[in-house]
């Protein structure tokens, strides 16, 4: 009984909390997901994010790389940061289209 209130209470679906927290970590989405010129300019947007974060990844990267132990691990933490980065652009991109063709409901 307790792991089956437990279980509605963890996954208790409120469709407001949701998109609430899709506005709040994706707003470009949400403001320019009318037209198909809007839809091009928030990819363009989450490219934009996406490259520029990868050049800061890639010159921290550069400038601890030569450091023998805290280049190593700090390359590590750089990969995961640029891997959520990644994620984080992708699903952008995706939730933009989503909207763009009505598929997502604001």
């Amino acid at each position: 009984m307790r792991i089956r209130l437990l279980s509605i209470y963890l996954f208790d679906y409120r469709e407001d909390f949701y998109m609430d927290s899709l506005k709040k970590l994706f707003p470009v989405s949400f403001k320019r997901a009318d037209s198909g010129k809007n839809l091009a300019i928030g990819i363009v947007i989450y490219l934009v994010i996406g490259i520029l974060a990868g050049l800061a990844i890639g010159l921290a990267g550069l400038v601890t790389g030569w450091i023998p132990v805290v280049g190593a691990l700090v390359g590590w933490v750089l990969r995961i940061a640029g891997i959520i980065i990644d994620l984080y652009v992708i699903a952008g991109i995706v939730l933009q289209v989503l909207l763009f063709a009505k598929i997502i409901k604001e």
